[in-house]
């Protein structure tokens, strides 16, 4: 009966003490002196990718017929960027449609003929934009009748360094707006409590072409000017003081 009796006074001492634990701690967290701050960061820079999307679009009464012309085409295309030196990996086909249609013309003359279509785009990535206007030509001289897309952004090393640069700008941003609160306030920082990293941001610049190999045949090559791009990052920091 005595040995039940120590147990119990024994798990009650564990149990006031952690209360009174749990109470400091609580304490200590109230009388906590915070000053919260948010810093952005931005870095422009040139853009190191192109991304242009080439599509090939043909027609015909018998889809077979316009599957089959459209397939020698986008072959006629691929052997052509292969030869201009895109690997295999810079091309992936990201789209492939079949449709049909019944013309206008043909339903006011009461006909249901079907034309056709299919489309078949394929995405180029270059590492080198200065490229960009000879590899658009290339396609579109061998039978691309779209550039459905185009845009520039950043690769994923040149993307990591600035994203890096614009962090460090954030956080010297949130501490000088910090400093100048305290300076204010009439106290002064001595830590830093939690930082959260908001995501970065990396816009691209798109620009969309409808290509005619007639118009875009010249001894010229298409003229395309990359531009520039930011890289937005942004922290939220608590800082403590006293």
């Amino acid at each position: 009966m005595r040995s039940r009796t120590l147990i119990l006074c024994a798990a009650l001492m564990v149990l006031v003490a952690a209360g009174v634990w749990s109470a400091s701690a609580a304490t200590e967290n109230t009388d906590e002196r915070l000053i919260h701050a948010s810093g952005t960061g931005e870095i422009t820079t040139t853009p190191d990718r192109a991304v242009i999307s080439f599509t090939v679009e043909t027609q015909d009464t018998d889809p077979k017929a316009a599957q089959a012309a459209n397939a020698q085409i986008m072959d006629s295309v691929n052997r052509a960027l292969k030869a201009a030196g895109i690997a295999a990996n810079d091309m992936k086909t990201t789209g492939y449609n079949i449709w049909s249609e019944t013309p206008d013309s043909d339903k006011l003359l009461g006909s249901q003929k079907e034309i056709y279509h299919v489309t078949n785009t394929l995405r180029v990535t270059l590492s080198d934009i200065t490229r960009t206007g000879e590899i658009i030509d290339i396609a579109v001289s061998n039978g691309a009748n779209q550039v459905s897309s185009l845009y520039f952004t950043l690769s994923d090393e040149k993307e990591q360094q600035f994203r890096g640069e614009a962090l460090t700008k954030a956080v010297e941003q949130a501490r000088a707006d910090a400093d100048t609160v305290a300076a204010a306030a009439g106290v002064t920082i001595t830590g830093v409590k939690d930082i959260s990293i908001g995501g970065t941001y990396v816009p691209v610049y798109n620009s969309y072409l409808k290509a005619d190999a007639m118009e875009m045949g010249g001894a010229v090559s298409t003229p395309i000017e990359s531009g520039e791009v930011t890289v937005t990052a942004s922290v939220s920091v608590a800082y403590l003081c006293r």
